[in-house]
């Protein structure tokens, strides 16, 4: 089978590196993905996190689009309750008429951050509340100027940049089977629900002017190496990231470790169920593995992230993918 495949890069700052070189490893990795053939690059907005290098996501994402020549390249996602609808609609709507028919608005509902920052951010406590709002708001100033229409974003208007919806739970899935839009599952770290939002999208989907049926992108863990052994030795960065999170003990991307630590049967089972979307193997391994998933899930893509430690090892993963895919020079 053929699969379509995306990149969400996450803009990992690892241990002993810098924001300058974070943002340097995102670039090229973009330059090589867009070769190789993937589909399009998202970055998502994290806000005081010390080991993500993507908080500025509208301007990185201009970064991106003007070192590539094909892929698509967007939001995984905008977190639209930090924000006004009409400046993302003019942030947005710059990036398409600079890069034309190439740039991706995903949005999210949470805040992307802890409650402190999220209070540094200027947002009202209830903004979240209004999001189905906020999208329809922005897919207006988006769209084509209507009569009477007084506030207008410039640029923007009649931009149609295409809006995704992103989720890890069922409400995500209705706001857009209502929306009649793409929808984005999260199951590189929360595939619990991932069976049912995706059953819930299709069954209840509205065609649209834009989507005229469902079109659903599943998240993926990936990493791939010539071994086995060596990508289980490479997943050890993540999963230490994992038990960081789970255990309340948050940190940087960090290097790979021969063994992973024993940990408490409750702790260990969220770590699995976190992790429970990922591939990880040799380049033979990780094919059938996707392949299957994708079987399983019916998703019309897969959007990868490869949390790996070491840049070109990261690159790598990325060129053997590709190649045990498409055939792809590796």
């Amino acid at each position: 089978m053929s699969l379509k495949l995306s990149i969400l890069d996450l803009a990992h700052v690892p241990l002993g590196s810098d924001i300058a070189q974070a943002l340097r490893n995102v670039l090229e990795y973009a330059e090589i993905v867009d070769a190789l053939g993937y589909e399009r690059i998202w970055y998502a907005e994290h806000h005081n996190m010390p080991g993500i290098a993507s908080a500025a996501t509208s301007v990185l994402i201009g970064q991106v689009a003007s070192h590539t020549s094909r892929i698509r390249v967007g939001a995984g996602g905008i977190m639209l309750p930090n924000h006004s609808p009409l400046v993302i609609a003019e942030q947005f709507g710059t990036l398409e008429a600079l890069y034309p028919g190439r740039i991706d608005l995903g949005l999210g509902r949470a805040p992307g951050t802890d409650a402190l920052t999220w209070r540094a951010l200027r947002r009202e406590p209830g903004a979240s509340d209004r999001f189905a709002d906020d999208v329809l708001e922005l897919q207006a100033l988006l769209g084509p100027v209507q009569p009477g229409q007084r506030i207008r974003a410039v640029p923007g208007m009649d931009s149609n940049v295409p809006l995704w919806i992103l989720g890890s739970s069922l409400f995500g899935a209705q706001l857009a089977a209502r929306l009649g839009l793409p929808y984005a599952f999260a199951s590189h770290f929360a595939p619990a629900a991932l069976h049912d939002a995706l059953g819930v999208y299709r069954e209840r989907f509205h065609p649209s002017l834009h989507q005229p049926g469902p079109y659903a992108m599943v998240g993926v863990n990936v990493i791939c190496a010539p071994t086995d052994a060596e990508a289980q030795h490479l997943f050890t960065s993540l999963q230490n990231v994992v038990i960081g999170l789970v255990s309340g003990r948050p940190g940087r991307l960090a290097p790979p470790v021969d063994t992973v630590m024993q940990l408490p049967p409750h702790v260990q089972a969220h770590v699995d169920s976190f992790l429970g979307c990922s591939f990880v193997g040799s380049p033979e391994v990780v094919r059938a593995g996707l392949e299957q998933f994708a079987r399983d899930t019916r998703a019309d893509e897969l959007i990868v992230a490869s949390a790996i430690f070491d840049p070109a090892a990261r690159l790598r993963s990325a060129e053997l993918l590709a190649a045990a895919l498409w055939g792809a020079a590796a």
